[in-house]
C-alpha cells in the first residue's frame, strides 16, 4: 500500500492526545467519611473496575477512527507502480507495410490491429501513434478516430531498429514511465531485429501472424534477348507454397492483352517474345488472392533516342566509327583544327583522340561541357604537351606526368564501377590482357576502371571525364582489338541516362530526357490519380530526372512538359515483403511479447490500475465511532 499525501501521516501523532487524556485525568478526589459498611465498600470496588474497561474500549475505538479519519486523508493506493502519478506516456508503433495485408484469424492484419487500438485504449488517453509514412502525435481515439480507420498500406517499410529508435524521440523529458508498443509481423530484414531498452522504457512487441504464408509475387523484370525483330522479357516469380501448381502470367499493353502464359510448378521464371522497335505502355499479371501489391509489374519500352558523340581526333578512328554505329549514336569527327565549338554545347559525350596539344579555346569549351554534365572521354597521343592535358585537369587535382616507355599488361578491371555493370555478367577467367608499350603517370586520386599488373591507372575516372594513360594507336597498344574496347561504348552509353524498363518506389531513381526548356519551366510526373513534379536539374539539351520518395504508387507515369509528353517512366513496389519468413521474437529477453493487441492493451491497463482505498478507511472511520457510541449508551 502507497500514500498520494504520505506527509498527512504526521498527523498520526495525534492519537497520543486522547491517551493523554485517559492515562493522566486531572480530575481531583475528596476524602468522605463514610460508616464502616464492608457491602458498599465492595459495590464502590466493583463500579470502579467497569468504569475502567470501557474508558479502554473507548480510548481504543477513538484511536482507530482518529488514524482511519488521518489514513483516508493521506489517499491510500494499491498499484504495480512504483508511485503514484507519475508522468506516463504511451507511443505505439504500428507496421503499416504491405505485409500486413494476409489475412489472420479475424481478417486482414493491419485492419484488425486498428480495431484493436480503437476498443482497448481508453477514448481519452493520450498516446503517440506511428506508421511506416506518418505521425499522429499526442492525440487520441477520441480525436483521430476517422484518420486511424483510414490508415493504407505503405510502400516503405522501416527497419525495426530504427523504428523503435524513432519511436523513443517522441517521449519528453518529463516522462517516468515509457510505454514503448511495437505492432507489426516481424519480417525477416536484411539488419537483424536487437530491441534496445533503458530503465525507464517498457517495450512490449505484439507480434501478429497469418494464417498462412504462401504467395505469389512478380519480382523482376529483363530483357533477356534481343534480335532485329523481336525482345524477349523474362519475368522473375518469387513463390511461397503452391508447389503442385501452374500459374497464369498475363502481359497488356496499354490494358490490352497481348500475351499469356503459365508458370510451371518447378519453374520461376515466364518469357514473352514481343516485336522489337515498338513502344510498349506494359503490365504483367499474376492472379493470386494472398498479397496484392506483388501482383502487377508495370514497365514500359520507350523509343530510345540516339546519343550524340563527337570526336576530336588527330588521329586513327577507325575503331571509333566501328564502335558508334548509326542505329545508336549520332556520331561526328572532327580534327582539333576544323572543329565547330557551336556543336559542343549540343551533344552528349565528347572524344578527344590523341591530339598533341589542346587549345586554350578547346579546353575552356570542355571545361564547360563536363560543368553541364557531359562526358569527356581523353586520350592523349605519345607526344602530349603535358601543360595542356593539366590545365584541363587540374581542377579535378590530377595530373599526368611525363612518358614513361615501359611495356605493361592490363590485368585489372573493376567490376564493380556502374560502366561494366551490364557489360560483363561476372569475373572474366583467362581473360586475354591487352599491354602497352608507354603510359603517362598519374598524380591525384582517382577512380580506376583499369589497372596495370602494378595497380596504376590505365583509365580512370575523375568526376565527368574518363581518361586513359596510354595511347591506343596500334604502335603503342593492342586495346581496340581487346573485349575490352567496350568500355568505350559502355562510357557514351551512360552519357545519356536513357529510362530503364521500371523503377522501385523508395529507392533513389536518375535518368535523363532530352528536352529543350525555355525559362521556368518545369517537367511533370502524372498518371491518372497523381502530379507531381520531380527533382530536375536542366542541362544544354537533356534534363536529368531524380525521384525518391514520390511517386509512391505503382503504375506508369508521363513525363511531361505542359501537354507536350516527353517520356513514359514505370514504378513498382519493393518486392522485399513477397517471402514471408518471420523473426522469433521469444529470445528476446527482457521485453514481453504478445500475439493480441488486446492482451496487450489489458496488461498495460492492469499494470497501471490503481485502487484507491481512501473510501474503505472513511468507512471505517465510521464504523469505530458508531462502535464508540455504542459502548457509552450501552456498556453498563
Amino acid at each position: 500500500m502507497q500514500f498520494k499525501h504520505p506527509e498527512i501521516l504526521y498527523a498520526l501523532f495525534l492519537l497520543l492526545i486522547p491517551i493523554i487524556v485517559h492515562l493522566f485525568q486531572l480530575r481531583k478526589f475528596k476524602k468522605e467519611a463514610f460508616t464502616n459498611v464492608a457491602f458498599l465498600k465492595q459495590v464502590n470496588i466493583q463500579t470502579r473496575k467497569s468504569s475502567q474497561i470501557k474508558k479502554w474500549l473507548t480510548l481504543f475505538t477513538r484511536m482507530l477512527a482518529l488514524a482511519a479519519i488521518v489514513l483516508a486523508f493521506a489517499q491510500p493506493y494499491t498499484s504495480k507502480n512504483l508511485k503514484f502519478n507519475e508522468a506516463e506516456e504511451t507511443v505505439i508503433y504500428l507496421d503499416n507495410s504491405f505485409s500486413m495485408q494476409k489475412k489472420g484469424a479475424n481478417g486482414e492484419l493491419l485492419k484488425r490491429a486498428v480495431q484493436e487500438l480503437l476498443l482497448n485504449i481508453d477514448e481519452n488517453k493520450p498516446f503517440t501513434l506511428i506508421t511506416n509514412d506518418d505521425v499522429y502525435k499526442n492525440t487520441t481515439v477520441k480525436a483521430s478516430k476517422n484518420d486511424l480507420l483510414q490508415i493504407s498500406y505503405s510502400a516503405t517499410q522501416l527497419d525495426y531498429n530504427a523504428a523503435l529508435l524513432k519511436c523513443n524521440t517522441f517521449f519528453s523529458n518529463e516522462a517516468n514511465l515509457k510505454n514503448l508498443v511495437a505492432i507489426s509481423d516481424f519480417q525477416v530484414q536484411q539488419t537483424a531485429f536487437q530491441p534496445q531498452t533503458d530503465s525507464l522504457t517498457s517495450l512490449s512487441l505484439v507480434q501478429l501472424k497469418p494464417a498462412n504464408t504462401d504467395n505469389i509475387g512478380l519480382d523482376s523484370l529483363y530483357i533477356s534477348n534481343r534480335t532485329s525483330n523481336t525482345l524477349e522479357l523474362s519475368v522473375t516469380l518469387k513463390k511461397q507454397g503452391f508447389e503442385d501448381q501452374s500459374i497464369p502470367v498475363s502481359l497488356y499493353n496499354n490494358n490490352q492483352l497481348i500475351a499469356k502464359t503459365a508458370v510451371e510448378a518447378l519453374n520461376t521464371v515466364a518469357t514473352f517474345s514481343i516485336p522489337a522497335n515498338e513502344v510498349i505502355n506494359g503490365k504483367i499479371t499474376v492472379d493470386d488472392n494472398q498479397l496484392e501489391f506483388d501482383n502487377t509489374l508495370y514497365f514500359n519500352i520507350n523509343a530510345e533516342p540516339k546519343i550524340n558523340v563527337l570526336a576530336v581526333s588527330d588521329s586513327n578512328d577507325a575503331f571509333l566509327k566501328r564502335l558508334f554505329t548509326e542505329n545508336e549514336f549520332n556520331f561526328q569527327v572532327f580534327n582539333s583544327e576544323n572543329l565547330d565549338f557551336n556543336l559542343i554545347e549540343k551533344q552528349h559525350c565528347i572524344i578527344v583522340n590523341q591530339v598533341d596539344n589542346l587549345s586554350n579555346a578547346l579546353i575552356t569549351a570542355l571545361k564547360s561541357f563536363e560543368d553541364n554534365g557531359g562526358t569527356v572521354i581523353l586520350i592523349p597521343s605519345k607526344d602530349i604537351v603535358n601543360q595542356s592535358y593539366n590545365t584541363l585537369l587540374i581542377n579535378n587535382g590530377i595530373s599526368l606526368g611525363s612518358v614513361t616507355n615501359t611495356e605493361k599488361r592490363i590485368t585489372s578491371i573493376n567490376y564493380s564501377h556502374p560502366i561494366y555493370i551490364e557489360v560483363f555478367d561476372g569475373k572474366v577467367q583467362n581473360f586475354q590482357y591487352p599491354k602497352t608499350q608507354s603510359f603517362y603517370p598519374v598524380t591525384g586520386n582517382t577512380t580506376n576502371l583499369l589497372e596495370f599488373e602494378d595497380g596504376k591507372p590505365f583509365l580512370f575516372q575523375t568526376q565527368q571525364a574518363y581518361v586513359f594513360t596510354a595511347p591506343l594507336d596500334d604502335s603503342n597498344s593492342n586495346f581496340i582489338h581487346s573485349d575490352l574496347v567496350v568500355t568505350l561504348y559502355a562510357i557514351a552509353k551512360s552519357s545519356l541516362k536513357i529510362p530503364e524498363l521500371y523503377y522501385t518506389i523508395g529507392n533513389t531513381n536518375t535518368f535523363d530526357v532530352e528536352a529543350t526548356l525555355k525559362q521556368d519551366e518545369i517537367l511533370s510526373l502524372s498518371n491518372e490519380t497523381e502530379n507531381i513534379i520531380p527533382q530536375q536539374r536542366y542541362f544544354n539539351n537533356r534534363v536529368a530526372i531524380t525521384t525518391q520518395e514520390t511517386p509512391n504508387v505503382a503504375g506508369i507515369y508521363e513525363l511531361t512538359n505542359k501537354s507536350e509528353t516527353l517520356k513514359r517512366v514505370s514504378y513498382n513496389f519493393n518486392r522485399s515483403e513477397s517471402i514471408l519468413n518471420y523473426n522469433n521474437l521469444e529470445s528476446n529477453n527482457g521485453v514481453s511479447v504478445s500475439n493480441s493487441v488486446k492482451t496487450l492493451l489489458d496488461n498495460l491497463k492492469s499494470d497501471s490500475k490503481i485502487n484507491e482505498l481512501w473510501k474503505w478507511f472513511v468507512i471505517f472511520a465510521l464504523v469505530f465511532l458508531i462502535l464508540e457510541i455504542l459502548i457509552l449508551k450501552y456498556l453498563k
